[in-house]
């Protein structure tokens, strides 16, 4: 099925829920059975059926069923956050005395949080690689690299990797090759068809939709399945059933509102490359973005959320530009209907290739409100940045 129809029907049994479209929401933890033989009979795979609420229920298979058909893998596994899916991905595979490559541009939590705090403290070696090295990841490859893990585009700067380039080159060295893909959605990438193992969903983003829910989707490939689901279960990861059937609601216009997410954000993104405050604007969707050729060549789509430099403004000017916005609102996270713009630091989480932008760089989501609208609201954020200049 093409992706529209897959995102209308995928996860949707609707002769096992009494004729309804929509898997209803099981609230469980306990499950009973009617016979001891039963009981132990689902002890023998508990991720197998519906056994006990942390495993999963109906609304959690239909997520994930759902969502492993849209990336093209084998099963998926929904866990309560993104990072949650990026932790339990990467403890599945690395423990004491190995090895894992890191692209130095990802999410700061998944450096801060999960790189620098518990996997130093497992005793796993983390080395940040430049996001641009291509094939000559090999060169860092060691005998104990047990995980590559890749972000693309990357978090806050937007420089794309070459997938498939770096999948091949840690494959041949035995190395399970994780991506967090969730700038693109399956929609618009699909990394297990680029040689990735795992891909990674912070479905709290343009899954869900509407900046209400916490979640994160694991998609593996047949080989790395188990290993990813017993770890997931055994760190005591379980998706909450409504955040799931939020999540499966979402996917059902996923299409249509990632198409105004990029239709809006590439608007913008021109808008702004025209801006005298503005240095650059980091999208690589844009024709002059160094990234434009690797997505061309490998990417169907771009989503609402890019970067800008501004030219060497202080904080306190960009201050009064972010204070008096009346549509793009601070705060964290993105992928919902609303529109967003964050001051953010690079250069706080960067090591292998440090970043030196010429001013401060801002963050914006482009939601699903009118482009006029946002451009003259960021147009008197620009004058009231040039009067506190």
């Amino acid at each position: 099925m093409k992706k529209d129809t897959l995102l209308a029907h995928a996860g949707r049994d609707p002769e096992a829920n009494y004729g309804i479209i929509n898997p209803p929401v099981y609230h469980a933890s306990t499950v009973v059975f009617p016979t001891l033989a039963a009981l132990e009979e689902s002890e023998k795979d508990p991720f197998t059926g519906v056994t006990y609420g942390r495993f999963g229920t109906p609304t959690t298979f239909a997520l994930e069923e759902a969502v492993a058909a849209l990336e093209g893998g084998y099963r998926a596994v929904a866990v309560p956050s993104g990072l949650a899916a990026i932790a339990a991905s990467l403890i599945a595979f690395a423990g004491a005395g190995d090895h894992v490559l890191v692209a130095d541009n990802v999410y700061g939590p998944t450096r801060q949080r999960v790189c620098d705090l518990i996997l130093a403290r497992m005793g796993v070696e983390v080395t940040y690689y430049d996001p641009l090295v291509g094939a000559d990841i090999a060169r860092l490859m060691r005998d104990n690299t047990r995980v590559v893990f890749l972000e693309s585009p990357g978090s806050l700067t937007f420089e794309l990797q070459d997938v498939p380039a770096i999948a091949a080159a840690a494959k041949a060295r035995g190395a399970v090759v994780v991506m967090d893909n969730t700038w693109a959605t399956p929609l618009y990438f699909k990394p297990l068809a680029h040689g990735v193992d795992i891909s990674i969903q912070a479905a709290t983003k343009y899954i869900v939709g509407h900046a209400d829910a916490m979640l994160g989707v694991i998609t593996t490939t047949e080989e790395h399945f188990q290993t990813v689901k017993r770890m997931a279960h055994a760190l005591g990861h379980a998706a909450a059933p409504d955040d799931c059937y939020l999540a499966l609601r979402g996917l059902r216009t996923l299409a249509v509102r990632l198409a105004r997410h990029q239709e809006t954000g590439l608007a913008l993104a021109r808008w702004l490359e025209g801006r005298p405050e503005v240095a650059r604007v980091l999208h690589p969707a844009l024709p002059d973005d160094p990234g434009h050729s690797l997505w061309k060549r490998d990417f169907t789509g771009a989503c609402g959320l890019f970067s800008i430099v501004l030219k060497d403004f202080p904080k306190s000017a960009v201050a009064a530009m972010l204070d008096g916005l009346e549509l793009f609102a601070m705060g964290f996270s993105w992928g919902g209907y609303e529109s967003l713009i964050l001051l953010v630091y690079p250069e706080a989480v960067r090591s292998a290739v440090p970043w030196t932008a010429s001013g401060p760089t801002l963050r914006l989501h482009a939601g699903l409100e009118d482009v006029q609208d946002l451009t003259a609201d960021l147009e008197r954020g620009f004058e009231r940045l040039a009067a506190a200049a």
